[in-house]
């Protein structure tokens, strides 16, 4: 079995082999390439990841004259067989969206070395030739979450839980958990976090990325024991959280991987800010440096510095965040660039 490691999410990490942005010569072209995503479960209209990335490739897809196609896989039995799909096509690019992708695709690059593909939220022991990976320090806005929340805390309680404990989910928690334990070593608080034990790195899961139910459960769960903010790291689970606030008041979510006030605009109200991961923006420079510029292979690592993560706005609860928090927020931001704060 290929071994995966986790993405160790500290301020220092920079980026490698890949710009943040598209190229500003105008005469580039891919000539009629393809950029083509295999999906983890949860669809590619899940409102965060798997959509997030497809944004990315249909972007580039009309700006480098590339087409743009995806697979979804309703299961981890679908991987090989989408990738083996798009391999029989002739894609460009292959990219695969997710840690648990990570041994189906480092398989068939071994088997296909001519092709090329990118994986996201997957660093292998050892580089994979004809492997793009695109990994992201999430910790570090999930650092600045955690303080927000527990400055906002009415009640002195905030949650957080994931979908299924892997390191690119867990990442996001270990954040958030010390982002609150961060302020409450400032302040002299002592808001409590539910759902996330950073020393046992273990806490409070779905099980899955799919079921809206069980979001609104552990909402629900979490709520009856005092928390008013919750972060769910869970896909569309998640978005079963936000419909119990949308029912229930006083309770605000922090949403994950997108900007989900505007993505989930029927419950736009609940959301205090979102954890963004810029998954759009390294797709669309993946499939830049492999189809367009012809350079396979390589890392890159989304920062707060290089603007691969961070805090969406806060929207339509703005106003209730109070100035001073919201400079502390961007105080800390800038901290954690400098590499003065470390978020793990």
């Amino acid at each position: 079995m290929i071994k995966t490691k986790k993405l160790l999410a500290v301020a220092a990490v920079g980026a490698l082999g890949l710009a943040a942005c598209g190229s500003d010569d105008d005469s580039s072209t891919a000539d009629g390439g393809s950029i083509c995503e295999v999906t983890d479960v949860g669809g590619v209209d899940d409102k965060g990841f798997n959509q997030i990335a497809f944004e990315g490739a249909e972007r580039a897809a009309a700006e480098f004259g590339l087409t743009a196609e995806v697979l979804e896989s309703a299961s981890d039995a679908d991987y090989e067989t989408n990738i083996q799909s798009f391999l029989e096509k002739d894609c460009s690019l292959i990219v695969t969206v997710g840690f648990l992708l990570g041994d189906a695709t480092a398989t068939a690059a071994a088997a296909n070395t001519d092709k090329q593909f990118a994986i996201i939220d997957v660093g292998y022991e050892e580089a994979i030739p004809n492997v793009l990976t695109l990994n992201f320090a999430t910790a570090e806005p999930s650092f600045l979450a955690g303080y927000l929340a527990a400055g906002m805390t009415e009640t002195g309680k905030v949650a957080t839980y994931g979908g299924i404990n892997i390191p690119p989910v867990t990442v996001f928690m270990d954040g958030f958990a010390n982002g609150v334990t961060y302020y409450n070593s400032t302040k002299g608080t002592s808001v409590e976090v539910l759902g996330w034990d950073f020393a046992a790195q273990d806490g409070s899961f779905a099980g899955n990325f799919e079921n809206l139910d069980d979001g609104k459960a552990l909402a629900s769960s979490f709520a009856d024991e005092g928390a008013d903010i919750i972060f769910p790291v869970a896909g569309p689970v998640g978005l079963g959280s936000s419909a119990y606030a949308a029912e229930n008041d006083g309770i605000r979510i922090i949403g994950v991987d997108n900007d989900l006030t505007v993505s989930n605009p029927n419950e736009s109200a609940v959301y205090l800010t979102s954890v963004l991961k810029k998954i759009d923006e390294a797709v669309f420079a993946a499939a830049e440096q492999v189809v367009v510029n012809g350079e396979g292979g390589g890392a890159y690592v989304g920062t707060l510095e290089n603007d691969g993560v961070g805090l969406a706005p806060y929207h339509e609860q703005a106003d209730d965040v109070p100035q001073e928090l919201k400079d502390e927020i961007e105080a800390l931001k800038a901290e954690i660039i400098a590499g003065n704060v470390l978020v793990n």
